[in-house]
């Protein structure tokens, strides 16, 4: 299932709800002194809105993504007046005076999804596109720098199922750098992801989701190796990593259930099925054609599919903020686009 024009008309009014939205608000800021009090339009004055910083960036994205993808669509014309004014020089500046203070801010999963917003405009054959390319520019490069820096030094991975998690990010900055095509950092990556994951064993599925997850913490690693690792060596090292995954049925992984949708920790639940699904289109992607496993792969993401986007457009801020760019990064491909 793909993205209709109607549906994506639907994701895009949750965004430009919210993108202007500066409370409620919860981020984690860092206080080094009495300039660090200030209300959040002042603290990074580009990214908010939606409740958080990355929700603001990942929105950002999903605007530009729509409106790529419809260009003749009536929302574009809105979602490129919102781009158009969080987008701006000053703006910019102000976000990397921000990032320049506080180098580890939003490290992986915020500053993750700033790259895709870069690389979703480096992609965008739009000449408004491009301009906004050339003003995000300087806040890409001191991102690149607080990545290199903070992954340099990085010797023990984080293996939850929320924003910390080092393998969703490095996924999402994998395919960053290689549509940038920044060698450096393609070597960096593949070479740390190896160092982290390549001799894992007999995790199992069996224990997810440990706590409020949105992200799976082995799907992630399964998603993030398939990037790096031949279609042969994927198969060979899926088999040793993840033995629960069975060739005759889908009973493996079940999708996770709300019983309260309000609480904006349940429902990260949402966005886990979503992200769930993409996964393991991902870890199919990597498979050779004939692996056996792929049918039971297929079923059990078509499943966690469904449930997820039953639950995508939601009513409450819960999960308003956020859910779209899960469904919008699932239907559109994004990760098997790379």
């Amino acid at each position: 299932m793909t993205i209709n024009e109607t549906t994506a008309e639907k994701l895009v009014e949750l965004v430009l709800n919210c993108v202007d939205c500066e409370y409620p608000h919860s981020n984690i800021y860092w206080l080094n002194s009495d300039e660090d009090v200030k209300p959040p339009r002042e603290l990074t004055p580009a990214f908010y809105g939606c409740l958080d910083w990355h929700s603001s960036v990942h929105g950002h994205w999903l605007l530009a993504r729509l409106a790529r993808s419809f260009p003749k669509a009536s929302f574009s014309l809105s979602a490129k007046e919102a781009l158009n004014k969080s987008l701006t020089t000053e703006k910019i500046k102000g976000e990397v005076s921000y990032l320049e203070r506080h180098p580890r801010f939003e490290i992986p999963y915020g500053v993750a999804w700033l790259l895709q917003l870069a690389a979703e405009l480096h992609e965008w054959d739009d000449s408004q596109a491009q301009a906004w390319r050339i003003i995000l520019k300087p806040l890409e490069s001191i991102v690149e720098s607080n990545l290199r820096l903070w992954l340099e030094k990085l010797t023990i991975c984080d293996r939850t199922g929320m924003h910390k998690q080092t393998a969703f990010g490095l996924g999402l900055i994998l395919d960053w750098a290689k549509t940038v095509e920044n060698t450096v950092f393609i070597n960096l990556i593949e070479n740390k992801a190896k160092q982290f994951y390549l001799n894992n064993k007999n995790h199992s599925l069996k224990f997810e989701p440990l706590g409020y997850d949105f992200l799976s913490p082995c799907l992630a690693e399964a998603d993030l190796m398939r990037r790096i690792l031949t279609k042969n060596d994927f198969a060979d090292w899926l088999t040793s990593f993840l033995p629960d995954i069975s060739v005759d049925n889908t009973n493996w992984l079940k999708p996770v259930e709300v019983n309260d949708s309000e609480d904006y920790m349940q429902a990260h639940f949402y966005g886990l099925n979503l992200s769930r699904a993409w996964m393991i289109e991902g870890i199919i992607s990597g498979l050779p054609t004939n692996d056996k496993r792929i049918n039971a792969l297929q079923k059990n993401a078509n499943i966690h599919r469904q449930i997820g986007l039953e639950n995508a457009i939601c009513d409450h801020y819960s999960g308003s903020h956020w859910l779209g760019t899960f469904a919008v990064y699932l239907t559109t491909s994004r990760g098997l686009n790379n």
